[in-house]
């Protein structure tokens, strides 16, 4: 009967699009799935418990209370329950320390991240799985769009990056939200809404009522998935060329000393010179992440010494950078003084 078939059908998608997803998950033999209990991140469970190398990786699950919702706590125990019913280990890990007054999500975020690489090394996780999907990445770039930001943000959220020495795995940027609370209906599964994701106090949730006005002018999803296609290609040339210049510039590398010819650089168109020096002062200090703001004051100020051929210093990221005799120098800039 048709029914019977298109049913077929769907089930054979959604198979030949969790062996695809989770094809993202097979390079490490032990997993952490990060499970608030919305339909997302429960679609991931359900999706893994199902996954065709599930019996030889070690798979558990986190669920993180921030303690800012009275319910979140049986909440995140009834994903413990239906994480046990699909035969994952769980962990209840919980913000403890005073919830700050301002930056309420940024800083839940930070938290949240900084309980799940703990609880990886505690239990020999080798990756961090989130449930991240094509709505959040359309969002994340919208978002990112209107704070003007530079190409890699552009980009949106790569599918694998790292956090604290552990791999972020995003396995769902292909699946639509609408897709991942379909795979919850059909498996009869539970879920829970956060009640956050309707605060307009929130930024976030401020853009998210603008998205039908924004579709209806041709800027909707798909135009903010294909800016975001479109900019990861580019984000990843001028990576590749910021590579070979600094391979090209460099005259020392050092644990204590970088050094680069000027001249390289001075021939650098600005992007590239501007992620040279990023590169730079990462193999003395790593940070999680430069201010693009300020490194794009530091690079220019350095590619308006190198053309006027004069001296300069500047401090940027806790690296000394100094333009001196044809050679631009990093070191660790020395601690600052006391009071």
């Amino acid at each position: 009967m048709p029914g019977a078939e298109a049913e077929a059908a769907i089930d054979e998608s959604i198979e030949r699009l969790r062996e695809e997803a989770l094809a993202l998950l097979a390079p490490y033999p032990s997993l952490l799935l990060a499970v608030s209990g919305g339909p997302d991140s429960v679609a991931l469970m359900l999706l893994c418990a199902q996954w065709s190398l599930r019996s030889s990786r070690d798979i558990a699950v986190a669920t993180v209370d921030h303690r800012l919702r009275k319910a979140a706590r049986a909440e995140a125990e009834e994903v413990g329950r239906w994480a046990h019913d699909l035969g994952f280990a769980h962990h209840l890990l919980t913000w403890e320390e005073e919830k700050p007054s301002t930056r309420l999500q940024e800083r839940a975020r930070q938290a949240r991240y900084a309980l799940l690489t703990d609880c990886a090394r505690r239990n020999g996780a080798s990756a961090i799985v989130l449930a991240h999907h094509a709505d959040d990445q359309a969002e994340t770039i919208l978002f990112r769009l209107m704070r003007g930001s530079g190409v890699a943000g552009l980009a949106g959220m790569a599918p694998v990056s790292r956090c604290e020495g552990f791999a972020l795995l995003r396995p769902l940027l292909g699946f639509r939200k609408a897709a991942l609370e379909s795979i919850c209906a059909r498996a009869g599964q539970s879920f829970f809404r956060d009640p956050s994701n309707e605060d307009e106090s929130f930024a976030r949730v401020r853009l998210r009522k603008l998205a039908p006005f924004l579709a209806a002018q041709g800027f909707g999803q798909d135009a903010l998935l294909r800016l975001g296609a479109r900019a990861a290609r580019a984000d990843a040339a001028l990576t590749h060329c910021a590579a070979e210049t600094l391979e090209r510039a460099l005259r020392k590398d050092e644990a204590s000393c970088v050094e680069l010819d000027a001249a390289t650089l001075c021939a650098a168109p600005p992007e590239i010179l501007q992620r040279t020096l990023a590169n730079a002062i990462l193999r003395l200090a790593p940070v999680p992440a430069l201010r693009l703001e300020r490194l794009e004051r530091a690079s220019a100020r350095v590619a308006a010494a190198l053309t006027a051929r004069k001296s300069m210093r500047i401090t940027l990221a806790d690296v000394s950078i100094e333009a001196i005799g044809g050679r631009v120098r990093l070191r660790p800039a020395p601690p600052r003084r006391s009071n």
